[in-house]
C-alpha cells in the first residue's frame, strides 16, 4: 500500500506544486509565494511544514487521511488514517515531532557543538539531528554487539559522528545487560509493571559489556573543539541517573541535557520522574520541554516523558 507520504508527493503537482524528493522521508515542495517540507514523525505519520512565508495548504488539498494543524506553526501533521480514530498515536507522533523541533532549536540557541548520544541504539537520534540541520560533532555510545554493528554502519559516512561500544555509568566496570528487548535493552531488570506491559521482558538473555564514566570519555570526545559547548542526551532504559552521576563535576560543562524520565516504572531500581528531575535541577539545569514518549492505551496515563533541560546561565546574552 502506498504510504501517505508517497500519495502526498504524487498529489502535489496537481495543485501546481513542484516536488524535490530528497530521499526516504524527506522532500521539498514549493510553489509561488511559499515552500513546504515533508518530514517523517513515524513510519506512517508525516509533517508538512511551511519553510518560508506563503499561504498554507488546506488539509483537504494535501491528504486523503487525517490532517491536524500544529497550532500556529504553519505545520500539518498528516496520518494514514484520520487522527480521531487513534488519539493516542496522534498525540505521541505530534509530541515526538515537537520534541525534536525543540531540541534542534535549543542546540542552535545555545551554540551546541558536541552532542553526547548515550543509549544510541541504531543511531536514530543522531540521524534525526542531521535531518534537522545540526552539523556539529555527535558522540554516540551503545554497548551491545549486535546493535553497535548497526550504529557503526549508520555513522560510517559521517566524519564528525564518533561511535563507542560501551555503556556509561557511575563507575568503570563490566556488567551484564539484558538483551533481546529490542530498543529497551537495560542494565536493570524489568519491573512487575514492565513485565505485564511488554512480553519481551520475559526473555532472560544477557551480554557482558564494558561500562565507563562520562567524565573519563569527555577529553577524547571533545578533542579538537576550541570552545566546547556540549549537550547530553540520555536514553538508557532506567539508567540515566547512573550515567549522570558518572559525569562528576564535569556535568557543569554541559549547556543542556535530555533524559527519559519515568512516571510508571518499567525497570526495577529506576528513579521516578520527581527524583530524576530534582537531581538535574540541583545541578543547575531547568526544564524547557516535557514530551510524552509512551502512554497506556486503556487509561491514557503517561508512562515516560522526554525531558529537555538547559542551563540558563549558559544562554547567549541578548
Amino acid at each position: 500500500m502506498r504510504t501517505l507520504y508517497r500519495r502526498l508527493l504524487g498529489l502535489m503537482p496537481r495543485i501546481g506544486v513542484q516536488v524535490t524528493d530528497l530521499g526516504p522521508g524527506t522532500a521539498v515542495v514549493s510553489r509561488r509565494g511559499g515552500a513546504y517540507r515533508v518530514t517523517g514523525a513515524d513510519k506512517d505519520t508525516w509533517v508538512l511544514r511551511r519553510t518560508r512565508d506563503g499561504s498554507r495548504p488546506q488539509a483537504a488539498e494535501v491528504a486523503e487521511g487525517g490532517a491536524v494543524r500544529l497550532g500556529d506553526t504553519g505545520a500539518l501533521l498528516l496520518m494514514e488514517t484520520p487522527g480521531g480514530q487513534d488519539e493516542r498515536r496522534l498525540q505521541l507522533a505530534a509530541a515526538e515531532y515537537l520534541c525534536t523541533q525543540h531540541v534542534a532549536a535549543m542546540l542552535e540557541l545555545y551554540g551546541v557543538n558536541c552532542v553526547f548520544d548515550v543509549g544510541a541504539n541504531n543511531g536514530q537520534y543522531a540521524r534525526r539531528l542531521r535531518k534537522l540541520g545540526y552539523t556539529g560533532r555527535i558522540v554516540s555510545f551503545e554497548p551491545t554487539s549486535e546493535t553497535f554493528a548497526r550504529l557503526e554502519k549508520a555513522a560510517a559516512d559521517d566524519l564528525d559522528w564518533q561511535v563507542h561500544r560501551c555503556g556509561l555509568g557511575r563507575e568503570e566496570t563490566t556488567a551484564e545487560i539484558h538483551v533481546g528487548w529490542k530498543t529497551m535493552n537495560s542494565l536493570l531488570p524489568a519491573s512487575d509493571y514492565g513485565k505485564g506491559r511488554y512480553s519481551r521482558f520475559h526473555q532472560a538473555d544477557t551480554e557482558e559489556i564494558r561500562v565507563r564514566r562520562l567524565d573519563e570519555v569527555m577529553a577524547e570526545a571533545l578533542d579538537g573543539i576550541a570552545d566546547p559547548r556540549p549537550y547530553l542526551k540520555m536514553d538508557t532504559q532506567g539508567y540515566d541517573l547512573e550515567v549522570f552521576a558518572g559525569a562528576g563535576e564535569r556535568i557543569a560543562e554541559f549547556v543542556g541535557m535530555q533524559s527519559e524520565v519515568a512516571v510508571l516504572k518499567l525497570y526495577e531500581g529506576s528513579p521516578g520522574m520527581g527524583e530524576a528531575v530534582a537531581v538535574y535541577e540541583a545541578a543547575g539545569f531547568g526544564i524547557t520541554g516535557m514530551y510524552p514518549v509512551t502512554r497506556e492505551a486503556t487509561t491514557g496515563r503517561v508512562i515516560e516523558f522526554d525531558c529537555v533541560l538547559m542551563r540558563a546561565d549558559a544562554a547567549p546574552t541578548q
